[in-house]
């Protein structure tokens, strides 16, 4: 693994870091100034908009794919065509976006007359329309960002999102304080996003040289292209139908309150996705430059396992630590009113284990080109997740939402999905089966000592949270190290710890 890709992962994990600081510090404060209804409006509207978001139909995952595959055969004249190609294609994406967020906007009153009230749908029509503006904006600079993710110049992609979390509690806080609500915290992500796209605008401008020109519409390409992302785009619309429409079937079944209940535990799974996101995020280059050069899928089981084992440890402590805390923490940060998000949250996270840790095959899917069948199936499932959630949401509220969610996710992404890889991909899923079998049995053990400790030694919720949390951490750490990593992965955690050592030194010196 190259360094800029081992800075990738762990700037990733660094932004992961800060978002569950956020979750932590400044989510709590802000759902108390902003109120369970007016916090489940929100959430509301920025899921609806956030659907249009699969009109990218996975042209940016294609812009990645495509920009490596020329950059590996030197064609820089066929690298401009494609980028101005995809520059045309998104500004008319744009224009579809804005279109459909009116519609949205003027049919506000129908969509969500039977679960708000006037003031909450006068609210959510300017908010509609500051987020369409917003992603209006989005389409035309998105293929700068995959154009830097292709370049795999992902200390500064990450250095940005990382500016981009912090300066967002910064600036909200004293807005809340203030007594300004939702409304302003639509613009103010709206102006952030804005900073962010001009931000990789510049940076491909001066330090890529990436001068986007219109140069013609190479139609045999653009049919290639359009075969390969419309399974990404498949994808997309499953991972919005699994993680959004429940907040969508909930705000016209339930109300607002059932959906801040349900945010909060989204807010907790957004998390648990992204650790394993963080790691799988920068391989579709590598995996591209891989399969261009024919390796063989016995190298790429052994990849595939290799980087699903790291993502387990990381996965493992992160579940297990929030069946064993998650209760107290929820209702600790956000109180009583949200102690069902816990349940919810456990109902999408355990199943979804399987498939994050698993999330490089997807990478190894698309770069082989083998992404249909995927694409299909999981199609299928999400709208039986629809099918179901619904007259379960009815019946159990948000809780009957998660279980439809759940339920989708063992049949596809778990049951089909593994037989694939292992039948159709040739990837050895009988040795990684084996592999994350013996991790688990053997990462039992700290795990049922904190267990014990906790039974035996009863603190209160707050003593509990700050001792346990941090000595489950080092327990499991110390103990995976020296009885469960393999020589590559003790490398690499030396390799961390070298890293962090130098820069401590550093500190120490410009300190003096």
């Amino acid at each position: 693994m190259n360094e800029e890709r081992k800075k990738g992962i762990i700037l990733s994990y660094t932004l992961i870091i800060l978002n569950i600081l956020v979750a932590i510090i400044y989510t709590p404060f802000m759902t108390r100034m902003l109120g369970q209804s007016e916090y489940g409006l929100y959430s509301l509207v920025s899921s609806i908009i956030g659907y249009l978001t699969i009109l990218d139909f996975g042209f940016g995952n294609a812009i990645i794919v495509y920009t490596t595959k020329y950059k590996e055969r030197n064609d820089t004249e066929g690298l401009k065509k494609l980028h101005g190609m995809f520059a045309l294609i998104y500004w008319i994406i744009s224009l579809i976006a804005i279109i459909i967020g009116l519609i949205l906007f003027f049919n506000a009153d129908l969509l969500f007359k039977n679960s708000m009230n006037d003031i909450e749908l006068h609210k959510a029509k300017i908010m509609l329309l500051i987020l369409t503006f917003n992603l209006g904006i989005t389409f035309p600079f998105t293929i700068y960002s995959s154009i830097i993710t292709a370049n795999e110049k992902f200390t500064f992609q990450k250095g940005v999102a990382i500016v981009r979390t912090v300066l967002n509690p910064i600036i909200m806080i004293p807005l809340l304080l203030l007594g300004y609500k939702a409304i302003a915290m639509i613009i103010v992500v709206t102006i952030l996003n804005i900073v962010t796209l001009l931000s990789n605008y510049f940076y491909c401008r001066k330090k890529l040289n990436i001068k986007i020109k219109f140069y013609g519409i190479d139609k045999k390409i653009l049919k290639e292209i359009c075969g390969y992302s419309i399974f990404i785009f498949i994808n997309i619309v499953i991972d919005k139908v699994n993680w959004s429409i429940d907040q969508f079937i909930l705000g016209s079944v339930s109300g607002t309150i059932a959906v801040s209940i349900y945010a909060i535990a989204s807010q907790f799974n957004t998390l648990y996705l992204n650790f394993s996101t963080a790691i799988s995020g920068v391989l579709l280059p590598k995996f591209t430059k891989m399969i261009e050069n024919n390796i063989n899928n016995n190298e790429l089981s052994k990849e595939f396992i290799k980087t699903s084992r790291i993502q387990y440890y990381i996965l493992y402590v992160i579940i297990t630590g929030f069946i064993i805390f998650g209760k107290d923490v929820i209702v600790l940060l956000f109180g009583l009113p949200y102690k069902k998000s816990y349940y919810v949250a456990l109902i999408l996270m355990i199943p979804a284990t399987v498939p994050l840790i698993q999330n490089v095959g997807i990478s190894i899917l698309q770069a082989k080109k083998l992404h249909k069948f995927r694409s299909i199936i999981l199609f299928i499932i999400a709208i039986c997740n629809i099918v179901i959630s619904i007259p379960l949401a009815k019946i159990y509220g948000c809780i009957g939402a998660a279980i439809g969610t759940g339920i989708s996710i063992i049949l596809g992404n778990i049951i089909i999905i593994n037989l694939y890889y292992n039948y159709r991909v040739k990837l050895n899923m009988k040795k990684f089966w084996l592999e994350i079998l013996i991790m688990t049995l053997k990462m039992l053990l700290p795990t049922l000592l904190i267990i014990i400790l906790i039974k035996f030694i009863s603190l209160g919720k707050i003593l509990k949270i700050l001792l346990y949390i941090p000595l489950y951490l080092l327990i499991y750490s110390v103990y995976c190290y020296k009885y469960v990593m393999n020589n590559y992965e003790k490398n690499i955690v030396g390799w961390l710890l070298v890293k962090l050592h130098i820069k401590k030194v550093k500190n120490e010196r410009s300190n003096k």
